[in-house]
């Protein structure tokens, strides 16, 4: 008869400390510090001897900060090259368009920052003062943060390992003099790893108020966005609701659409309905939209007749309604 091991139970995410190695099975984890995973890490000691870890030392200053934000919300996708980062410039460029609206994006996408390039801002740098960093302004109420700001030219590559995206994160959460705001708009990297995990670690005190999940009609697209809204489920963060970018392709000239990205398994109103989330709403391709981001200017203004524009108000809309704004 052959012994076989019973699979070990999947560690929390949130139990995995930021510099761990790629197989740690968590702090909680009756193997902590003892798997062969653990030779070499700056944890294992501590793990090993059941001593509690103390809490971060930062997250006490990350509430303090993010108490004077009334809205947080994150932009994920488990696909790269969906359309987050534009996605969340046009999110921030319609909420900011109320002078009343006070706006914060947040970039943490560390190793591709495309949101300063997007929002026209991407030769700006930040300064600090006796309240922090000093984030960049778009207008009087948009502001951002972004890696970005930081290089010291748009042809350096970020080479980081974990434990450094995270402690800039967190940087980016306590030491960033954001003021009163009534949205901070967070866009994040493809996939489930160090910056998402951090995110929602840095801001569980805090809470967020949920997460808009875009994805594109393919299915080679669809079954990644499918694992990003998994995530969302084992950590705990309230889904919106999910965008379908680059849903048909909208001529210039005579405004007709049709399909570029054949939906294969049904797109994203199949993947909605077979999540049990809400499907905000369907942007359709319209060559501008890339034009403007390349230039930084609001599609929105730009090109207020465009159906990709009235998709993208009807989606903004409706995830004010759901958050009761």
């Amino acid at each position: 008869m052959i012994a076989v091991q019973p699979p070990a139970e999947a560690p929390n995410p949130l139990s995995i400390p930021a510099n761990a190695p790629e197989h740690c099975p968590g702090t909680e984890s009756e193997l902590a510090g003892k798997s062969d995973a653990c030779n070499g890490c700056a944890n294992q000691e501590i793990c090993a001897s059941n001593t509690p870890k103390g809490p971060d030392p930062s997250l006490p200053f990350i509430t303090e900060r993010m108490n004077s934000v009334k809205r947080k919300i994150l932009v994920l996708s488990g696909k790269g090259g969906v359309g987050k980062s534009t996605f969340t410039a046009q999110l921030g460029w319609a909420f900011a368009a109320d002078d009343r609206t006070q706006v914060g994006i947040m970039d943490v996408d560390i190793c591709g920052p495309s949101i300063p390039t997007i929002l026209g801002i991407a030769n700006e740098q930040v300064h600090a003062s006796s309240s922090g960093w000093s984030p960049v302004f778009v207008q009087d109420n948009f502001a951002v943060m972004s890696v970005g700001f930081m290089l010291p030219t748009s042809r350096d590559a970020v080479m980081w390992r974990g434990p450094k995206k995270n402690g800039l994160i967190s940087q980016f959460l306590k030491d960033v003099d954001w003021g009163d705001l009534d949205y901070l708009v967070v866009d994040t990297p493809p996939g489930t790893s160090d910056e998402h995990l951090s995110i929602v670690q840095y801001l569980k005190e805090s809470g967020i108020d949920g997460a808009v999940v875009i994805t594109t009609p393919q299915e080679v697209a669809i079954q990644d966005v499918r694992r990003e809204i998994d995530f969302c489920r084992k950590v705990g963060i309230r889904v919106l609701g999910l965008v379908e970018n680059m849903s048909g392709f909208v001529c210039p000239g005579c405004k007709t659409e049709s399909q570029i990205f054949k939906p294969s398994t049904g797109g994203a109103k199949q993947l909605a309905q077979d999540m049990g989330i809400e499907l905000l709403g369907a942007v359709p391709l319209d060559p501008r939209i890339g034009k403007s981001a390349d230039y930084g200017v609001s599609f929105l203004d730009e090109y207020p007749d465009s159906p990709a524009t009235t998709a993208y108000l009807d989606i903004i809309d409706r995830i004010k309604e759901i958050l009761g704004d």
